[in-house]
């Protein structure tokens, strides 16, 4: 890892000390559904639903009994909420037939399930199961590319790029730090540069300065 990646985590560390998943979850099975969920959906929005989910449903036996207009009931709130609920419903039975009941711990078995891409792969793997991944979502894709840790234009290069450029052994922490950025100051929408604690490492930055730096045409 470069000295500039190391600078830029180490400041994030500092400034987001409380950096973690903030999909509330007891399980790793309720982690593999709220994150599901959570595609294309805030966390906060999911949270809400699956504080009443969970409630009634903890456990996979429990989910087994669910049935798919009661599981519409509770997340029809969020987008795309017919697509989740049917692959959700497939997911539950694979589990206790496939995985004995378990949520698999490896990368090739988990996106071979119903709704589940590399992304949730690896926000299970390493918050349930503390395997190091790097899960791109939008604001890892943004602030990575934006800091230019990496260069990328897709959320699989960027996966891969950011596995070449971090230790493996910050891959879990600088996920959440990332996130948090993107989500407290580097938004996609007018992010909040002049308060950003890493500005002046920021390619996106020192680009945004240059423009303004150039005279107008008269």
């Amino acid at each position: 890892m470069n000295k500039k990646n190391r600078e830029i985590l180490a400041i994030l560390e500092e400034t987001y000390p409380d950096a973690r998943c903030e999909l509330n979850h007891e399980s790793p099975l309720q982690l593999l559904v709220a994150t599901i969920l959570s595609a294309q959906s805030t966390d906060k929005k999911v949270n809400e639903v699956t504080a009443k989910l969970f409630q009634e449903y903890a456990t996979l036996e429990d989910f087994l009994t669910i049935t798919p207009e009661i599981l519409e009931s509770h997340i029809k709130v969020i987008g795309l909420y017919k697509t989740k609920g049917q692959n959700l419903l497939k997911l539950f039975p694979l589990l206790k037939e496939r995985h004995h009941g378990e949520v698999p711990r490896t990368m090739e078995e988990l996106v071979a399930l119903p709704g589940v891409g590399r992304k949730t792969a690896n926000v299970v793997l390493s918050n349930a199961f503390d395997v190091p991944a790097i899960a791109v979502d939008t604001h890892v894709f943004r602030v990575s590319n934006r800091l230019g840790i990496v260069k990328e234009t897709t959320v699989e290069k960027t996966e891969e790029s950011l596995m070449k450029a971090l230790d493996k052994k910050v891959w879990t922490k600088a996920h959440h730090l990332l996130i948090f950025h993107g989500r407290r100051l580097c938004m996609a929408r007018a992010p909040k540069c002049g308060e950003c604690p890493v500005n002046e490492l920021c390619t996106y930055y020192a680009g945004e300065k240059k423009s303004l730096k150039k005279p107008k045409r008269s």
